[in-house]
């Protein structure tokens, strides 16, 4: 949420008791450690410098996203679908980008993952099958068939305008401007649109812990 910050701001939960700040943690501070070491070890001025900066913080998110799926499965008995999926990829990418010396490789991982994303959530919305539903039954109680079919076709189409955000951004911006935008604008922009949601899925049933509250 990493490049899993849209995906996994599709999930508000509910319910703060939930324990929602280790799922939060785990999905976002593999990449806000990217940012990290990449700032830190960042030299002022040279392009190998901000070359090597990029090989550290790619490192530093591999290990990082493994030790967030063995937490995962150790405190939270499961490991998200979405999680593993970011793991593969950053793993994946993240070895080609260290072995070829080029950070374009993990550049690319969001327009992967946005685009995967889109073709599963709006293909299962053309054959009448919400398949965000079988993701976040937990974090969307009482939502009806109807509000599933709405949530999964606007999340796809929000994938497909990221992955083509990521891809123009990639292509036009510095690496240290493109990470800076991606750990703060698209993390913001994800949560705004899953924010936006909320009256279209409370019309479809969605059972808010505050409204709950008041009944």
């Amino acid at each position: 949420m990493p490049q899993t910050a849209a995906a996994e701001a599709v999930a508000v939960p509910k319910k703060k008791s939930e324990g929602s700040l280790l799922p939060l943690l785990l999905d976002f501070g593999p990449l806000l450690i990217f940012f990290a070491v990449f700032k830190l070890t960042q030299s002022d001025g040279a392009a190998l410098a901000s070359t090597r900066a990029a090989i550290n913080g790619t490192l530093a998110f591999m290990v990082a996203i493994l030790v967030a799926v063995a937490v995962s499965k150790w405190r939270l008995g499961r490991v998200s679908p979405m999680l593993w999926l970011s793991a593969v990829l950053v793993v994946g990418f993240g070895a080609l980008t260290v072995y070829f010396n080029d950070e374009r490789f993990i550049q690319i991982k969001p327009t992967i993952i946005y685009s995967g994303f889109a073709a599963l959530l709006l293909g299962g919305w053309t054959m009448g099958k919400p398949l965000l539903r079988y993701l976040l039954q937990a974090a969307y109680d009482g939502l009806d068939e109807t509000g599933w079919l709405k949530l999964s076709r606007n999340w796809g189409l929000f994938f497909v305008v990221m992955a083509l955000i990521n891809e123009g951004l990639r292509q036009f911006l510095t690496f240290e401007t493109w990470l800076t935008v991606k750990v703060w604008g698209v993390t913001a922009l994800s949560f705004l649109f899953a924010m936006s949601q909320i009256p279209m899925l409370m019309k479809h049933g969605l059972a808010l812990e505050g409204a709950e509250a008041k009944d």
